[in-house]
């Protein structure tokens, strides 16, 4: 099969079973294509709520894992569809609501994006799920209501599931939680040995699921198949929705900023964003699509939203305990050894914009030897930086922050002598500086809380502790 000639991208089944869910696809009539994600079975005094068990679940609650479940098949799809990208989407049991397919339509647009973009392909014309026709009295809900209709309460217990990347952001969304005594669960999705770690530090219950995508799909790159970035986000969020009606937890805490929300670039009138779903849009369709169709008190946020990337990095600063295990490098994503250098490459975007954020909230010898070297005074990194800058170039497609969030942490190490003379700020100082306005260089803007999030009513007095 050539996957690129393919017509017809088929959701053909979904099932979970003794804690596998099983996600079956497929291209025309070719064969199946079956990824697994795996939830560990826990003792009942560890994550679940008195009564768990499926078995023994209220209709509601077995309705609102149903549909969680169902989302989570129709999003993990994306790895998928991008191999063919065919004109035709297909699910086996039928189209789907409006609310459902026009949060699918929004992510497979919005969330290949930069896949598109490095390919030269417009999806805009091919991504269209199928959808039933609305009822004039029913509107386009579940179908029963209108599409704004709250699914069912379920008593979820008051707990909440903390995503956990290895990286500041989520140290901090932990750390802020603790701080106000609530309970949590930290939780990762893979099987990475510097998340474990990570995430054993912050002192918190601590939950792993395994995703294992199909085996077909690699085999379909080797025919040719499209390849790219895809909105990984998205797909921990749904399978995070799911562990949440499974084990008993009424909220969903991101660690996403809102720098998350601005795109990368435009390209042929589109908005094309790496973070696509870390952003806010996104982060609304979903939120709002669990409060219809799941759970009405099953809450999905960002407790980071309200802030910049220089804001919460300035809170990590104070998070000493975290310095010798997190990392933010996409490189070189393992625990290989006790040496900080060994969990950062030194060469990628997201190793450049932590070291450039942290610079004026840490003494440098400190940041130093978090890093194991001085990214700053090192002349061969200048078109990396450049790019954080977007200077004669675009911002980098990682979860790095603003351009003008990188000039102003720039501006303030080039007015701090123990920073000045270093490569890269002496040819900021020099070459770029005189080309920029100074009113827009102040860091102080960029470390105050916008007021937009969805943090529900319970959490909000983390966001106090955040600063």
């Amino acid at each position: 099969m050539q996957p690129r000639l393919t017509q017809v991208f088929r959701f053909t089944r979904c099932s979970y079973a003794d804690g596998v869910a099983e996600l079956g696809y497929a291209f025309d009539d070719g064969e199946e294509l079956v990824e697994r994600i795996r939830f560990p079975v826990l003792a009942p005094s560890s994550h679940r709520g008195e009564g768990w068990g499926e078995g023994a679940w209220p209709s509601e609650r077995r309705a609102a894992f149903a549909a969680a479940l169902k989302l989570l098949h129709l999003i993990a799809g994306i790895s998928y569809y991008k191999a063919g990208v065919p004109p035709k989407i297909d699910v086996a049991d039928g189209p789907l609501d409006g609310a459902t397919a026009d949060l699918l339509d929004a992510l497979y647009l919005h969330g290949l994006a930069e896949f598109a973009y490095r390919n030269k392909l417009d999806l805009r014309s091919r991504i269209a799920f199928p959808r039933l026709s609305p009822s004039p009295r029913q509107g386009e809900g579940r179908g029963e209501g209108t599409a704004r209709s709250q699914a069912a309460t379920l008593d979820l217990p008051r707990r909440t599931l903390v995503p956990i990347g290895g990286g500041k952001d989520s140290l901090v969304a932990v750390e802020a939680i603790k701080a106000i005594g609530a309970a949590a669960t930290a939780v990762w999705v893979g099987n990475s040995a510097l998340i474990a770690a990570c995430a054993e530090r912050t002192g918190l219950p601590t939950l792993n699921i395994q995703r294992e995508l199909a085996p077909g799909l690699f085999e379909l790159n080797r025919q040719g198949a499209w390849n790219g970035h895809i909105p990984v986000t998205a797909v921990n969020s749904a399978i995070l929705a799911v562990a949440a009606v499974l084990y008993g937890y009424d909220s969903i805490a991101f660690a996403n900023e809102r720098s998350a929300s601005v795109a990368t670039l435009e390209y042929e009138g589109q908005q094309v964003n790496h973070q696509w779903s870390k952003g806010y849009a996104f982060e609304q369709l979903l939120g709002d699509w669990l409060h219809t169709h799941v759970a009405a008190d099953l809450d999905y946020c960002s407790l980071l939203r309200p802030y910049s990337e220089l804001a919460i990095t300035r809170a990590f600063a104070k998070l000493t305990p975290y310095f010798d295990t997190f990392s933010s490098c996409n490189r070189n994503f393992k625990l290989l050894g006790p040496r900080p250098a060994d969990r950062w490459c030194g060469q990628c975007p997201k190793c450049h914009f932590v070291f450039l954020a942290l610079a004026p909230f840490l003494a440098k010898p400190r940041l130093l030897s978090i890093f194991g070297r001085n990214l700053l005074d090192d002349e061969s990194l200048a078109a990396g930086f450049d790019a954080l800058l977007e200077y004669r170039d675009h911002k980098p497609f990682e979860c790095v922050g603003e351009g003008a969030e990188a000039r102003a942490a720039m501006f303030a190490l080039s007015q701090r002598p123990e920073w000045a003379e270093d490569a890269l700020v002496a040819r900021f100082r020099g070459e770029i500086l005189p080309l920029l306005d100074p009113a827009q260089l102040a860091l102080e803007p960029w470390l105050q809380p916008a007021a937009e999030h969805r943090v529900p009513p319970r959490l909000q007095r983390a966001l106090a502790t955040i600063g």
